[in-house]
């Protein structure tokens, strides 16, 4: 195809390519005379027929139409319908094909948005790259014939796939999802219709405390009028002998949220027990705590082994002290800075369940709160949302300049836009940036980053 063909395309030509990567929202990518093109369900090294879908200038989206030529790490999914589920991204990619993918995400990141000529550490793989998830939330539909529906969305649609099972989930949490669809159907409770906006079940929530097998389960609904839902949340008790607590979260909101404000326990105990690092966390339905609990304990010693020592450490947007926690021992004192109060009061609550005594948690946004400190720490961690860090937090660091900064993040760009600002000017020496898989089988990656102040 020569140059000229090239700046005719248009929507709906076809063409042929290899794919030769993979890009951070999952799509393979391919180039035909200069031009970029993103195509999703694809492997590096796939030769592929495509259809274009929307041109601009310097690339263009494609959808794949067949492989004419196989890369040899495309496999089998684990899953019946990963063809059709949005859930995964990557299940026809060979497992360390995909860790390799994640360390060039990140490198990349590092590079073109961060503008950082640093070395990215070769991504930790996860032990399981099925069967990790100790969390997830189905939507809850009816179909055409009457049938109570849970999964996740076809790409790109609001069009759901039924699942019975889940490959990605602790398979522990599978002889649910069927269970409790059939008793939902059997008690005829109504399902919330996004179209007319009706009133009744929204999502299925299932979580499992991977070290003690504990399972709590979370209905949410647009109102508590669902007849009989202590009785059954009772019955639930006793027929799934790991489930601790049956809960009701009241989400009346329209929209792409999740949960709602309010929650009620139903039956059993609002919470879950994990064990991460020795310690215990009581997890709610509402609590943010890591998704891989493997992983995350392979975080814990880098975090330990840069950390130790520090006289005073800060830790912002801690959560429920899932980081405060195991770091404690290893360091003078920590003050946990997070926005959410709910969050705030399950930290503490964490640390006198374990019996820990130099954290202190305040509640309230970490830009406002960490200007109003006067004391500077010697290190600090972050651990901000995927939007990455308020500048204010990044010029407040810069000013009071801790020895010591570790930056754990679940968004390369936001990571490598707020480490540039964090060593603007030569302030800070990034020393390791360390990707960890906590998300097989999709193109999410978790990352640490160390830095150390410049003398």
């Amino acid at each position: 195809m020569s140059s000229s063909a090239v700046l005719t395309w248009r929507q709906g030509d076809r063409l042929s390519l290899t794919i030769e990567s993979l890009c951070d929202s999952g799509d393979g990518l391919g180039r035909v005379e200069g031009r970029v093109v993103f195509v999703p369900d694809t492997v590096p090294g796939d030769r592929i027929q495509a259809k274009l879908l929307q041109v601009r200038s310097r690339y263009a989206r494609a959808e794949l139409e067949g492989v004419l030529e196989a890369s040899p790490d495309r496999i089998r999914p684990a899953c019946i319908v990963a063809d059709k589920c949005g859930g995964c991204q990557w299940q026809t990619v060979d497992y360390p094909a995909q860790v390799e993918a994640k360390t060039v995400i990140v490198q990349d990141a590092m590079q073109r948005l961060g503008q950082l000529e640093t070395e990215v550490q070769p991504t930790i793989a996860a032990p399981y790259p099925l069967g990790y998830r100790n969390k997830v939330s189905y939507p809850l539909r009816r179909s055409d014939r009457g049938e109570v529906q849970a999964g996740y969305f076809r790409k790109g649609s609001h069009r759901l796939i039924n699942l019975n099972q889940c490959p990605v989930q602790d398979d522990r949490l599978n002889p649910l999802l069927a269970g409790i669809k059939a008793d939902i159907a059997a008690r005829d409770w109504p399902i919330y219709d996004e179209q007319t906006r009706s009133r009744g079940l929204r999502h299925l929530g299932l979580r499992i405390g991977q070290r003690t097998g504990e399972i709590l389960i979370t209905l949410i609904a647009t109102d508590d009028q669902l007849p009989e839902v202590e009785a059954q949340a009772e019955q639930w008790l006793t027929d799934y002998p790991n489930v601790v607590g049956v809960c009701l979260n009241l989400n009346p909101s329209h929209g792409n949220r999740i949960l709602g404000d309010e929650t009620h326990c139903l039956a059993g105990r609002p919470y879950l027990i994990e064990c991460l690092d020795d310690l215990e966390f009581a997890i709610g339905p509402e609590t943010f705590f890591q998704v891989n609990t493997e992983q995350a304990e392979r975080l814990l010693p880098i975090l330990k082994d840069f950390l130790r020592g520090s006289d005073r450490l800060f830790d912002l947007y801690c959560g429920v002290g899932t980081l405060t926690l195991p770091l404690a021992s290893e360091v003078g004192s920590v003050l946990g800075l997070e926005i959410l109060p709910e969050s705030v009061v399950q930290a503490q609550q964490n640390a006198d369940r374990n019996g820990i005594s130099n954290v202190e948690f305040r509640a309230g946004a970490v830009e406002i709160l960490l200007a109003q400190i006067p004391e500077s720490p010697d290190a600090v961690l972050l651990d901000p949302p995927r939007k990455g860090c308020e500048p204010a937090v990044i010029e407040v660091l810069r000013d009071r300049q801790p020895q010591r900064i570790a930056y754990v993040s679940c968004n390369p760009a936001t990571l490598a836009r707020d480490l540039q600002a964090l060593c603007a000017g030569d302030r800070y020496r990034l020393l390791l940036v360390q990707p960890l898989d906590f998300f097989p089988q999709t193109a999410h990656v978790e990352t640490v980053a160390l830095l150390e102040l410049q003398d």
